[in-house]
């Protein structure tokens, strides 16, 4: 594969994870349909995962639980790299600093080190 073939691909796999993770739209040449059930799905999966790693966070929510964690990832695509447990913690930060949950009693461990 050249160069231009690799900057190609590279640029057209970006557009792609634009649209799955971070809400931009279809790439020419993708059924914007069919991308937006692949971002629900990848968006379900994520907040599934946060729930099991931050059960007592999803309980005190409750019902706003799922559309909290929703806005928080159009706002907040995960970072290449990242790990679900600080993807979980930031999220556990953001609800906090909206008030829509009481700053912890003691500092957590996803918290210990932190500023």
């Amino acid at each position: 594969m050249t160069r231009p073939q690799r900057e190609r691909l590279a640029a057209a796999q970006a557009e792609l994870l634009q649209a799955l993770l971070a809400g931009g739209p279809a790439p020419e040449g993708f059924a914007a349909d069919r991308v937006d059930v692949e971002r629900r799905a990848l968006l379900n999966k994520r907040r599934g995962i946060v729930a099991s790693l931050r059960p007592e966070v999803a309980a005190e929510l409750g019902e706003r639980f799922r559309p909290l964690f929703d806005d928080y990832a159009r706002q907040h695509p995960r970072r290449v790299g990242t790990r679900f447990r600080e993807d979980a913690a930031a999220f556990a930060e953001w609800a906090v600093a909206r008030g829509e949950l009481p700053p912890p009693k003691k500092k957590r461990w996803w918290r210990i080190g932190a500023g």
